[in-house]
């Protein structure tokens, strides 16, 4: 497979995951890849990690300290050789003393084919630049708000909007600020 490098939304796309729940994966640093122009970088090999630990996260229910050791065992594991090859990779603990240790089969060949089935999906997300609102943003809302009068029977679009407008100025109202003389405490 060719080395390709995607942003954090292409890799979402590729991952089949929210942006959000892969940049919640950067951040408590289960994952981590490589920032050039303030942007996290994926390549092949950071893909199939974020596979595996949304593999684990989705099937153990893990933690985030537990994904990140998780992930950095099998980092180092996964640079060995193809791991589309691979069949399965096992993770074993060892618990403290006297206790079973537990043991994980991660299908990590199944899961290295489907990231690079995959990857043409990042193209179809588009690469935005910064502060620019994708395209038909307002047609999105409009469509959302129509859609929430329908569930609600007896509202019109312009009660919700209203409601939406009313809601905006009474958050952006400054708050009410009163000065309070200091009072001198008596001592007995």
């Amino acid at each position: 497979m060719p080395t390709v490098e995607f942003k954090l939304k292409q890799a979402s796309a590729v991952l089949g995951v929210s942006a959000k729940d892969l940049q919640n994966l950067v951040q408590s640093k289960v994952i981590r890849p490589a920032r050039r122009d303030n942007f996290y970088w994926f390549d092949n090999r950071l893909l199939l990690e974020a596979k595996i630990a949304f593999y684990l996260k989705e099937s153990l229910g893990s933690s985030s300290e537990l994904l990140s050791l998780f992930t950095a065992a099998l980092s180092r594991s996964l640079r060995a050789a193809d791991p589309k090859k691979r069949q399965y990779v096992a993770l074993r603990s060892r618990p403290a003393h006297g206790e079973q240790p537990i043991e994980i089969r991660i299908p990590v060949g199944s899961l290295a084919r489907e990231v690079e089935e995959r990857i043409p999906q990042a193209l179809a997300q588009p690469d935005l630049r910064r502060g620019r609102r994708r395209v038909g943003w307002q047609a999105g809302i409009s469509r959302a708000i129509e859609d929430a009068a329908r569930q609600m029977g007896g509202l019109s679009t312009g009660t919700i909007l209203k409601t939406v407008r009313a809601r905006r100025h009474l958050r952006k109202a400054l708050p009410e600020v009163t000065v309070v003389a200091n009072r001198a405490v008596k001592t007995a």
